[in-house]
């Protein structure tokens, strides 16, 4: 199979956060001291496009302030493309475009500094922003070659927040690890602490969700840019709707922590089109996902049911949460899908998302989600009531929308990742090559520190890649063990046992590595329970 050698010629190592090995990844992870939960704001780009200049940056950051989304946490105002002088000055430095700011960046950052604000900046890591790639803004004054020296000029200007983005479609992996590197590089130099969020997904292959981008950058684009819709029928293509865009982002739970988290793009709330709902929806599973806030509307403008929305306070707490954590999936029909986000306080936040078109109910309970006992209380997010439960959660569901609960109470059950080694060869259970195809054999493999060998333990069931251990339904011994959707199912439920064995509660039958090989790719399927060596595993 000769699969680590193709994992790194093709670039798409999944790494955990741990040993960062590719080129242009000198530091294990990014550690630059910010972005320690999400980052909250606003960009210029959803509404406005190039049409921008610094009077409307100026009214926008006026409009945070007075509306109270400053207060609520909102921080950041980002200068999407179109910002610059089409030429760099005879030193090589870049420029405001001197008709739309006339007053120069350094000015506009003041300004935003002023207000309590932070200020964001736009640019590419190649020759052209993408505004400049579609031709449709003239120059070509991306960042190639003047790493260090636009990092220093950013610096200057007091930027808090580059927006670094590809647009491009050349160049493997291993080349965009390399030069986004060069800038995370360049910003360091600098001493001022600047939140660095890259998107490698512009007009290349889709390479955000197809590695742990920590080692990099605070934030990685998983996706092509979002649109004004729910549902563009998009895998991850050019534009993506809400839904689309959750389903690429939610398996990457385990990528995110302080410092470093999945980003799947500004937000469309207040933007018209998208029903209430599934506004509301929007903003929870962005929440849930511990993805960065950054609004995309017009602030000046916006309808009392925009601000409830963007400034629910239990919904930000949430996403803000202390521990850096991205929701896990907890079960997933096709339609109804729960995800449950561990908080600093033990609470464990439950998002009851319903994918179809019309009302159901959506279930899960306190068992699945990491709590024990007996007595619970469930804070709905969005009207503040509490009710009690004694272990069961759920709700009728709209069709697009979700219901989100804090429960407190009971005892809570950290979940726990880690690798599972097989006492007979030393070697890791391994998803092959990353696969999260529903079906896909776990193997045994040389430990790596992979992502595809990271195993999370939430209650009963051993998640990687967002994806569950899963015993088919009636397996005999013989069954082949297999990723597959989460579910709930007693087919996705495991028992650690203490001689080292793991047996699944629907079969009864053990993890076991096929026929007591010790190869490399060597299948682990199900058998009869015997713990013998190639049955039991440690954790490590």
């Amino acid at each position: 199979m000769k699969k680590l050698t193709t994992l790194l010629a093709t670039g798409l190592l999944l790494l955990a956060g741990a040993a960062a090995i590719l080129p242009g990844s000198a530091a294990q992870a990014l550690d630059n001291g910010v972005a320690r939960t999400p980052p909250m704001g606003w960009n210029t780009w959803n509404t406005f496009g190039c049409n921008i200049s610094e009077t409307l940056i100026r009214q926008m950051a006026d409009a945070m302030v007075s509306s109270g989304m400053r207060d609520a946490g909102y921080q950041y105002v980002v200068v999407d493309d179109c910002w610059f002088n089409p030429n760099r000055d005879s030193a090589g430095n870049l420029q405001g475009d001197p008709t739309r700011f006339p007053s120069g960046m350094k000015a506009l950052g003041d300004y935003l500094h002023g207000r309590g604000l932070k200020f964001g900046i736009y640019q590419g890591p190649l020759d052209k922003t993408c505004a400049q790639y579609f031709n449709s803004y003239p120059g070509a004054t991306g960042s190639l070659g003047h790493e260090a020296q636009d990092a220093r000029q950013f610096a200057a200007w007091g930027v808090d927040y580059l927006k670094y983005d590809w647009c491009s479609p050349t160049g493997t992996i291993n080349d965009q690890v390399t030069t986004f590197a060069k800038m995370r590089d360049a910003l360091a130099a600098t001493g001022r602490p600047i939140v660095y969020s890259i998107n490698p997904n512009s007009v290349h292959a889709k390479t955000g969700p197809q590695r742990n981008w920590g080692d990099v950058a605070n934030l990685w684009r998983t996706t092509e840019d979002i649109t004004l819709a729910w549902d563009t029928g998009q895998t991850n293509g050019y534009p993506m709707g809400i839904k689309n865009i959750v389903d690429v982002t939610v398996p990457l739970a385990g990528y995110a922590k302080p410092g470093q988290f999945n980003d799947p793009d500004m937000m469309e709330v207040g933007r018209g089109t998208l029903t209430d709902t599934e506004q509301r929806s929007h903003f929870a599973l962005w929440s849930m996902m511990a993805s960065p806030l950054i609004a995309g509307n017009d602030l000046r403008s916006m309808s009392a049911a925009t601000q409830t929305i963007l400034k629910n306070p239990r919904l930000i707490a949430i996403n803000q949460d202390t521990l850096g954590l991205q929701a896990n999936q907890v079960s997933y029909d096709g339609t109804r899908r729960v995800l449950a986000k561990r908080l600093a306080n033990g609470d464990v936040a439950v998002a009851l998302f319903n994918q179809g078109g019309s009302t159901t109910t959506v279930a899960t309970t306190a068992a699945a989600i990491g709590k024990s006992g007996t007595s619970f209380t469930l804070q709905d997010a969005w009207s503040g009531a509490t009710t009690s439960s004694t272990g069961g959660i759920s709700a009728s569901v709209p069709g697009h929308g979700t219901v989100v609960y804090r429960v407190s109470g009971g005892t809570s059950t950290p979940a726990t990742t880690t690798t599972i080694v097989s006492a007979s060869s030393g070697r890791c259970l391994d998803v092959p090559d990353g696969a999260t195809a529903n079906g896909t054999q776990p193997v045994v493999w040389d430990c790596n520190g992979g992502a595809n060998q990271q195993w999370t333990s939430t209650g009963q069931t051993l998640q990687a890649l967002g994806k569950c251990l899963d015993a088919p339904l009636g397996a005999t011994a013989g069954a082949k063990v297999q990723l597959w959707d989460c579910n709930g199912g007693t087919n996705q439920q495991w028992t650690v046992n203490t001689d080292g064995t793991i047996r699944g509660a629907a079969s009864g039958l053990c993890l076991d590595v096929d026929h007591n090989l010790t190869a490399n790719g060597t299948p682990v399927l199900l058998w009869t329970c015997t713990a013998a060596a190639n049955q039991r595993w440690s954790r490590v």
